[in-house]
């Protein structure tokens, strides 16, 4: 009987320590912080709209975003960065906001926007074309402050990227 018991107190063991590192892991996702920068959208007309984004930046960043959010202020949004110009695939899954998704170039201009992305969806989001960056706003934003393609972006972010390549 002796076998057993050791087998069985290890297996406790192991059990012990996985569940332990498992509820470590989610936490430490679960905490993932994002440093916050000033954005501003400049219409063609010279108009300009003023936000505070979170920067996701690191791929754990970039995979958590906005999920599992329930608010956001309007004058809030997400800046993922990609560190690099390439076509973008997103999603809404655990995403229970309604998302206007601005595609944005090197450069800072707007190259194509999806208004009103569907909470919870997994249905792919494409960027059309190569971009760096997508700017996340609430739902309805776009249409509210009359964003379109060819405006610009005006962040620390993006410029300091834009100078560094």
């Amino acid at each position: 009987m002796g076998p057993v018991v050791r087998t069985f107190g290890f297996a406790r063991l192991t059990s012990a320590f996985m569940a332990f590192f498992f509820c470590f892991s989610l936490a430490a996702h679960a905490a993932e912080t994002f440093d916050k920068q000033p954005l501003t959208i400049v219409t063609k007309d010279g108009k300009k709209h003023a936000f505070t984004v979170e920067l996701a930046v690191t791929p754990r960043q970039r995979e958590q975003g906005l999920m599992n959010r329930r608010e956001m202020a309007p004058d809030h949004g997400m800046l993922f960065a990609f560190g690099e110009t390439r076509q973008v695939f997103m999603w809404m899954k655990n995403t229970y906001l309604p998302l206007d998704m601005l595609f944005i170039a090197r450069d800072g201009k707007v190259r194509a926007i999806k208004e009103n992305a569907e909470p919870l969806s997994e249905a792919i989001i494409d960027s059309q074309g190569p971009i760096d960056y997508v700017l996340e706003l609430n739902g309805g934003t776009v249409k509210r402050l009359g964003i379109r393609a060819g405006n610009r972006v005006e962040n620390e972010l993006v410029e300091s990227q834009r100078k560094a390549r």
